[in-house]
């Protein structure tokens, strides 16, 4: 059973770094994936809770830094060093077959940091600004766009990507919950 959804997981790869391959995704997803290329739309989410929360921003800042050092130890080391399951860019079974789009192929794949991350960033800022469905949808497709990213340059398989954001989906909602109802406390005990 696992052998097969394994055969499975390398097969839908294959599909995402080989045959949807073309140069505008060749240009676009090994940037995707970069941090640096957020850095702007993170610094409009700050400008966004500080125009909705005013003081109590900081409390949000505080959470989402714990969140994302809980998301990134929990899947960049906890999971990967359990389970250690070779990247697609390393796996011998797919030498030659692999697009490899970006000069890093260190470390294991699973589950996906970078999925787990994003979608606890998206979830976490889709609660605290309750900003409506299309801006839930919007984030959710930004950290699609990073995931899909991951597998299209050769680095995680479609499992990874899906498993680590289901993760992230957990954390965003575990911490926004809890900052929420902390904020919310502390906003009636002025």
């Amino acid at each position: 059973m696992l052998e097969q959804f394994l055969h499975i997981d390398r097969q839908v790869f294959l599909f995402i770094n080989n045959r949807l391959a073309n140069p505008f995704l060749d240009w676009l997803c090994p940037y995707l994936r970069m941090q640096e290329t957020w850095y702007v739309f993170y610094l409009v989410l700050f400008y966004f809770l500080v125009r909705k929360y005013k003081k109590l921003t900081i409390w949000f800042v505080l959470a989402i830094a714990l969140m994302i050092f809980c998301s990134d130890q929990f899947s960049a080391n906890l999971v990967k060093n359990t389970f250690q399951r070779i990247r697609p860019c390393s796996a011998t079974e797919l030498q030659g077959m692999v697009r490899h789009l970006i000069e890093s192929c260190r470390g294991y794949s699973f589950i996906s940091a970078h999925a787990c991350n994003h979608f606890a960033i998206a979830v976490f800022f889709s609660k605290v600004l309750q900003l409506g469905k299309v801006y839930w949808t919007l984030f959710l497709v930004w950290a699609s766009s990073i995931a899909f990213a991951q597998v299209y340059v050769g680095v995680h398989y479609p499992a990874d990507v899906l498993i680590g954001g289901l993760c992230g989906v957990l954390f965003g909602l575990a911490f926004s919950n809890y900052t929420l109802k902390y904020i919310q406390n502390k906003w009636e005990a002025v």
